[in-house]
């Protein structure tokens, strides 16, 4: 009586089952997490804005003025808020005694070079620029567009 062998292991089907079964997943996930991604890089830009615009407005309150002849001047605000972020700079323009405008621009590499936001001393909070070639919806350009599908956050 000859003895039958039983190898165990998995058959090259079983694993090419598998392999298809995590490349199906795989192209499902990647694209919500890099879009999730995205939108915390977003909000840590509109949270800088937001704090630089409370740091003009205090100054507003102190001097009576926006403009950069006195401390703390805007350039500096955004300069300082720029070195905790990642994937955007900030930067200001229009700055008089009653105006100034805060832009958020998105780092080249940072996969949010397209996005640009701005917020002005009339808390006019807009959305200059999104990645239209990844499918994002600029919205209606009067809020921060912060998905996709152009909604505001």
């Amino acid at each position: 009586m000859g003895r039958t062998l039983h190898y165990r292991g998995f058959t090259l089907i079983e694993v090419m089952i598998v392999c298809a079964i995590v490349a199906v997943l795989a192209a499902v996930a990647l694209p919500s997490y890099f879009s999730y991604i995205q939108r915390s890089k977003i909000i840590e830009a509109t949270t800088a804005l937001s704090d630089v615009r409370q740091r003009m407005e205090q100054k507003f309150l102190d001097s009576r003025t926006y403009a950069d002849a006195t401390a703390p001047k805007c350039s500096d605000l955004a300069t300082a808020a720029s070195a905790k972020l990642h994937a955007f700079t900030l930067s200001c323009s229009g700055v008089d005694v009653a105006t100034y405008t805060v832009e958020a621009d998105g780092v080249s590499g940072s996969g949010m070079d397209q996005f640009k936001y701005s917020i002005d001393q009339a808390d006019a909070k807009k959305t200059l620029g999104v990645d239209t070639a990844r499918g994002w919806s600029a919205g209606s350009g009067n809020c921060w567009v912060t998905r996709k599908d152009g909604t505001c956050g």
